[in-house]
């Protein structure tokens, strides 16, 4: 820190530089050593009195505003998580990307429209006599249009197609010029054994539906789970308060036990060796207090991180102040109605079982995969003819045209619909791998895991059945943990107060004052400790009958893999 003097303070310094370098003190006299002393005396003075005057011209920076306190319930808490919680807004974006993958698998049955609009031109050269002229040129437009479909049922497909056409030729031989022509086509393809009952199609719109469903389960689960951690970390936060008021009562006992040491001290009835002995347990507690509100922020930070949405949100940089109090009420337990709503309700079985749904309709997908390959097709369609029609001399090729029949493209449509040119075609189609197929021994393995998953069904259930109990078994705990709890803080508070009196009289000393003093703030820390355990596990009880602490086992699912080709 830099400080400015003024002159005759700089003349002063100067003095005693001066006379520091005149000679060594040891050969001065006694008076010259005194006369020293009193200037040496004179400058530390003026050096603390400039100090004095620069720390109260530097300029002070303002203190950094208090956050905002904000009260909050146990039901706010809960209320702001679901709707505010980061992790829950992911969850609830499962269900969403099941619904657009159902779509997708849905879109393969959608009808598919098709279209064709040509023109071609075609020069021929004259390769023989039966060319149709020197040089015949064809024109022909093209007008198609088409209708293609997969059945959902059955595993079928339809395709029904509709062509046009119009020709105009320099071909001496044509019957027609220009020429319509016009044609229908329908195609059914049904298999009748693999594919017939289930496909890959349906088995993946069946499998992605139960999916679905097991994505709710899990934002289900999601939120029991989140709710219990809000709960339980509201209850922490409230501890970690409290540790710290008790921390500071301590404190607070431990500085007024070293005011009455003091003042023992200066009438004479206490040694001095006393009062340090409190002053160390002074600092002893301070570093408690100073732990505690370390803890006392990180709970509040670990809420916060439960019912925020983001560093934006104001409760963010607010203070929590958790105003509900744990109230010491004992609940009777049904550990076997608890059970049994646990293996009727609980998130993870639901999952289980509905993956096991899953891996039924793959398994009969796979064993419907190893039947042979019998597919019936059937096909219809007719021709239709029209246009501008010649009328020949005679019958013979190249004969002369002595008229023409005018017609157009309503002609072809009337020989079209009129059926004059059918055509139509039936067939069974057949194909078995001779021997083991791929097929058969992804249908084996598929068996083999239905029955693992089964098992690992039934493990979950005693799993299940053993986390219920557990909880059961810690709420107890936690209500003889408390009631001694108490009854341990009542006795130390009685034995402080007993030992504050006999020290008061004479008949104790600062040593027992000190320990009944460091009991009672362990009695109280327990107390409350054991309290919001209980409370604890009361919550974990809950929320054990609805979901695992995390998201619990599972079975096996079944992969179609290879099994659908």
């Amino acid at each position: 820190m830099a400080l400015r003097l003024r002159s005759g303070q700089t003349l002063a310094l100067s003095s005693v530089l001066l006379l520091a370098g005149a000679g060594p003190l040891g050969a001065q006299d006694a008076s010259v050593r005194n006369r020293l002393d009193e200037i040496a005396r004179v400058a530390a003075r003026q050096f603390l009195a400039a100090r004095a005057e620069a720390e109260q011209t530097r300029p002070t920076t303002p203190p950094p505003p208090t956050a905002t306190r904000v009260d909050l319930t146990v039901q706010e808490a809960t209320t702001r998580a679901l709707e505010r919680n980061l992790e829950l807004a992911v969850e609830r974006l499962n269900p969403r990307t099941f619904d657009l993958n159902i779509t997708r698998i849905r879109a393969a049955y959608l009808p598919t429209a098709t279209s064709q609009f040509g023109q071609r031109a075609v020069v021929q050269p004259p390769t023989n006599q039966l060319n149709g002229g020197t040089i015949v040129q064809n024109d022909t437009s093209t007008y198609n249009a088409g209708l293609a479909q997969s059945l959902p049922w059955g595993g079928g497909n339809f395709a029904f197609q509709f062509n046009n056409t119009k020709q105009v030729t320099s071909n001496i031989f044509a019957n027609f010029n220009p020429t319509f022509t016009s044609s229908f086509n329908v195609n059914v393809t049904q298999p009748l054994l693999r594919g017939f009952m289930i496909d890959n199609n349906r088995q993946q719109l069946r499998v992605t539906a139960i999916s679905r469903d097991i994505s709710e389960i899990q934002l289900r689960g999601t939120i029991t789970t989140t709710l219990a951690s809000v709960r339980n970390t509201y209850w922490e936060l409230l501890y970690a308060l409290e540790a710290v008021e008790v921390a500071r009562g301590s404190l607070a006992l431990a500085e007024k036990l070293v005011e009455d040491n003091q003042a023992r001290v200066e009438i004479g009835t206490m040694a001095p060796l006393d009062v340090v002995q409190a002053q160390a347990e002074v600092a002893t507690r301070r570093q408690t207090v100073a732990q505690a509100e370390a803890t006392w922020r990180t709970s509040e930070l670990s809420l916060k991180r439960l019912i925020v949405n983001g560093t934006e949100d104001p409760l963010w940089r607010a203070s929590i102040n958790p105003i509900d109090r744990p109230v010491f009420a004992p609940e009777p337990l049904d550990v076997e109605g608890a059970v049994r709503r646990a293996l009727d309700n609980r998130t993870d079985l639901e999952q289980a079982r509905r993956q096991i749904d899953a891996n039924d309709t793959t398994l009969r997908f796979m064993r419907n995969q190893t039947l042979p390959a019998l597919d019936l097709s059937a096909t219809y369609g007719a021709q239709g003819l029209g246009g501008t029609q010649f009328i020949r001399q005679g019958s013979g090729l190249g004969s002369t045209v002595i008229g023409q029949i005018p017609g157009g493209f309503a002609d072809a449509l009337r020989t079209l619909t009129g059926r004059d040119y059918p055509t139509w075609n039936a067939q069974l189609n057949m194909s078995y791998p001779l021997g083991a197929s791929a097929a058969d021994a992804n249908y084996a393995r598929a068996r083999v895991q239905l029955s693992q998953s089964a098992a690992q069904l039934r493990a979950l259930e005693l799993q299940v059945a053993t986390d219920v109990t557990n909880a059961a078994l810690q709420v107890e705990n936690g209500l003889t943990r408390y009631e001694a709890a108490l009854a341990a803080r009542q006795l130390a508070q009685t034995r402080l107060e007993a030992e504050q009196s006999r020290f008061d009289v004479g008949l104790s000393t600062n040593f027992f004052v000190v320990q009944a003093q460091r009991d009672l703030a362990t009695a109280q820390n327990s107390e409350l400790r054991a309290l919001l355990d209980y409370r604890r596990a009361l919550v974990d009880f809950q929320r054990v009958q609805e979901a695992p602490a995390n998201r619990g086992g599972g079975v096996t699912a079944i992969n179609a893999g290879s099994g659908g080709n």
